[in-house]
């Protein structure tokens, strides 16, 4: 399945401008929001169909980093039918006090979906967790890589890095 149009449409809706201060304290007149494709179900649907086509076979369960990777593992799951669980940065300090929820992982072969990734340092987070939970992670599929060169990790040689989109289509 082709849509040619998908890194054009996801640019045309996220890309705003006007004066940001971006994480690192700069100035900028243009900001990517990534939550107005996430939050937009036809876009939302699209980058999911798009994100299946890359995961690997094995995959038992698609693990969203969150927040970014929630909603989208979440329409992954609805399109495949396969389960989902959800990563925080952290375990809870309240409730049941975990770090994954949804589905038990223990045992499960995991992909990780995340939304956007420029270093990686989310998924190395992530990776430490779900190891913690007993969970074998085959890979990380994001919507897009925003980091230089080949998609990798240096926190994570190993870990294949299957990006939807590159940050080179959005414009």
């Amino acid at each position: 399945m082709s849509d040619d149009l998908l890194g054009t449409d996801i640019n045309a809706i996220a890309r705003i401008h006007g004066t940001f201060t971006l994480r690192s304290g700069q100035i900028s007149t243009e900001y990517f929001d990534k939550y107005r494709f996430e939050s937009d179900p036809a876009l939302l649907r699209r980058i999911a169909r798009r994100m299946l086509q890359l995961l690997p076979s094995d995959t038992q369960v698609l693990a969203g980093l969150e927040l970014g990777g929630v909603p989208i593992a979440t329409a992954m799951s609805l399109e495949s039918g396969l389960p989902a669980a959800f990563i925080r940065k952290e375990a809870k300090s309240y409730g049941t006090c975990k770090a994954v929820e949804g589905l038990d992982i223990k045992g499960k072969k995991v992909t990780f979906i995340e939304d956007v990734i420029t270093t990686g340092g989310a998924v190395v987070d992530a990776a430490k967790l779900v190891n913690a939970e007993g969970a074998e992670i085959l890979a990380v599929i994001c919507a897009i890589w925003r980091g230089k060169g080949e998609p990798s990790l240096p926190g994570l040689p190993d870990l294949r890095v299957f990006p939807a989109l590159l940050a080179s289509e959005l414009r």
